[in-house]
């Protein structure tokens, strides 16, 4: 290739320069008219690790995995256990047992289950039941559980010195107390483990113009309340189911909160 008098000759990969040399790596000026060939020096090609003479592009890299869609948290689930008398939970019931009731300790079970209260969270409750009613009051409650029917409190009577006055003003529904019957001296059927009282101030004992707990005056006239049992609802009928009786049916008394498995 020929430019502004200077040829210039491309050969390989070096360059020779033709003119004379000042000295070792000094290029001399060329006068005018000279010829100069240049050769490139050789150029170093590095070796890649996949042998190829060129590296390959780097991969781009990977998109970033999209975050999981949040699972929102499944509901509460009915859970319920029984359980035998330990010496633990004996001692504890020192107030509503004592020698001389009619049912041994053997022969009651401790129930732990869950159930909804008034507002609508799902709480843990505690009931002491004869053993063979055990199992049959768990199905009771789980169709309970299932209507989400409110219960206000769940816990033994002992929590309140077995004083069934103290228990139903709380509104505790409970079972086992080794008492007598309410205005009698003959053993309650709570005495025997085969009688529950439930929500006691929104279903209220009524026995002309006395009303037990004082509270549930203003239920008497059973309103459509959360926590109040009518005739026929689904709390009458889980009970019924499992063979025990509604005390709303009778005719006086009046117990709107008791059900048993004797009618009693």
């Amino acid at each position: 290739m020929r430019r502004g008098g200077l040829t210039v000759a491309v050969t390989g990969f070096a360059l020779a320069v033709t003119g004379a040399c000042a000295g070792p790596g000094v290029v001399a000026d060329s006068p005018a008219g000279s010829t100069t060939a240049l050769r490139a020096a050789p150029v170093a090609v590095a070796a890649v690790p996949d042998g190829h003479r060129y590296p390959r592009p780097p991969k781009p890299p990977k998109p970033p995995k999209p975050p999981k869609p949040h699972k929102p948290s499944k509901p509460g689930a009915y859970k319920a256990t029984v359980s035998h008398i330990t010496p633990r939970l004996a001692e504890r019931m020192q107030a509503s047992w004592r020698e001389g009731c009619p049912v041994p300790l053997e022969d009651l079970r401790y129930v732990r289950l869950t159930h909804h209260d008034f507002a609508g969270k799902v709480v843990r409750g505690e009931l002491v039941v004869h053993a063979d009613v055990a199992d049959g009051i768990v199905e009771v409650f789980r169709t309970l559980f299932d209507a989400k029917f409110p219960i206000a409190s769940m816990r033994l009577v002992d929590d309140f010195g077995a004083d069934d006055d103290a228990s139903m003003a709380a509104d505790n529904t409970s079972a086992f107390n080794c008492r007598a019957v309410t205005g009698g001296t003959g053993w309650s059927e709570h005495s025997y483990g085969r009688a529950i009282d439930v929500n006691p101030v929104e279903n209220p004992y009524v026995r002309g113009t006395l009303v037990l707990p004082p509270a549930g005056a203003a239920f008497v006239d059973r309103p459509d309340a959360p926590g109040v049992i009518h005739d026929d609802d689904v709390v009458v009928r889980a009970f019924a189911a499992h063979g025990w009786s509604w005390g709303g049916y009778w005719t006086t008394p009046v117990d709107y909160q008791h059900f048993s498995t004797s009618d009693r």
